[in-house]
């Protein structure tokens, strides 16, 4: 018996794997990552001459990844956002796999970025950046479940992307407006686990069953781990704000350099609770905005030493000139006693 060596599996995994577009408008290029559900391809489309990104699902995932495919390109279609890779077309291969077209995206993905060590308020101001789309699928009544910084991306410009809606949970299946008299919110969403997650009871092929556990497990919300469906909302999403936040300041300031508002807003946000978290995403984007901007966030609690210090620091420029008048004068005094 002739074993094959590890280069060999991979190459015959490739060809096995490599989709095969002839007869569509898209030439491939090369791969560009590979996830648990599907691989992103560079591709060529050769009827508007412009490289896009093309999601295919990969060769064994089977008519349950087909749906959530299908599921996360009606999502990403329905959420018209600059912060949301938009889809431009969608289909499916003589194999049968799903595939999707979708705008490229060039750039670095969040926890690479973070490791680049950029200024404090630059990240600050990015996060809150980051919210923005959340909020605006929250808005939609999208959750997106699986917030994580290998999930967002920064682009060339510093523009921001929420990447890898396919485990997204759609409270207002039928298009009404959430909060209004009328609005239903059943828990509609794609059948399988995203990679990594653990499963639990059982699971149907149009939803997520009680019991079953979607997401990655250090940004998931209590009630999102203990696979609680109906319990995971708006505030499910926060709570993983929170915690990329924490990992965002402990990978520029490092655990014991973290300001203590800051702090305060990012376990705020990752409280067990969801009563005692930030009611909506934009709402913890302006705590943070708050503390750029030099006044008291609504997560911390000052001293009166603390807040003495940052109101110096916010209007340093008129105390400085406050104590070089009161310097001068002090000075006069003393020359005019001699």
């Amino acid at each position: 018996m002739a074993w094959l060596s590890d280069s060999a599996l991979n190459h015959l995994r490739e060809v096995i794997e490599w989709p095969d577009f002839a007869g569509t408008r898209y030439e491939l290029l090369e791969e560009i990552a590979r996830g648990g559900m599907g691989t992103v391809y560079l591709a060529r489309d050769k009827q508007l001459y412009r490289k896009v990104a093309l999601k295919v699902l990969n060769v064994f995932e089977g008519s349950e990844g087909a749906t959530r495919m299908a599921h996360e390109a009606r999502i990403l279609a329905r959420l018209e956002h600059p912060g949301i890779v938009p889809v431009h077309d969608v289909g499916a291969l003589p194999d049968g796999r799903v595939y999707y077209a979708m705008k490229r995206v060039e750039g670095r993905r969040l926890d690479e970025y973070a490791r680049s060590k950029p200024e404090l308020p630059d990240l600050l101001r990015l996060f809150c950046r980051i919210t923005e789309p959340v909020a605006f699928a929250h808005s939609h009544g999208i959750i997106h479940r699986d917030l994580k910084p290998a999930n967002i991306m920064v682009g060339t410009f510093g523009e921001v992307l929420v990447l890898d809606w396919g485990v997204a949970k759609i409270l207002d299946f039928h298009g009404n407006d959430i909060g209004k008299p009328g609005g239903q919110k059943p828990d509609a969403e794609p059948p399988d686990a995203a990679p990594g997650a653990a499963v639990g009871t059982e699971s149907h092929v149009d939803g997520t069953a009680h019991g079953m556990v979607i997401g990655t497990h250090d940004y998931m919300a209590p009630e999102q781990a203990a696979g609680e469906v109906g319990a995971v909302d708006a505030r499910s999403d926060v709570y993983a704000l929170g915690k990329v936040l924490s990992f965002l300041l402990e990978q520029v300031l490092g655990p014991g350099g973290i300001p203590k508002p800051l702090r305060a807003i990012a376990e705020k946000a990752a409280s067990r609770k969801p009563a005692e978290r930030y009611a909506t995403a934009l709402t913890m984007a302006a705590d943070v905005a708050r503390y750029l901007d030099g006044t008291p966030v609504t997560a911390y609690r000052e001293t009166v030493l603390e807040r003495t210090a940052r109101l110096v620091s916010r209007h340093r420029t008129a105390v400085a000139l406050v104590l070089a008048y009161l310097f001068m004068r002090l000075l006069i005094f003393l020359l005019v006693r001699r």
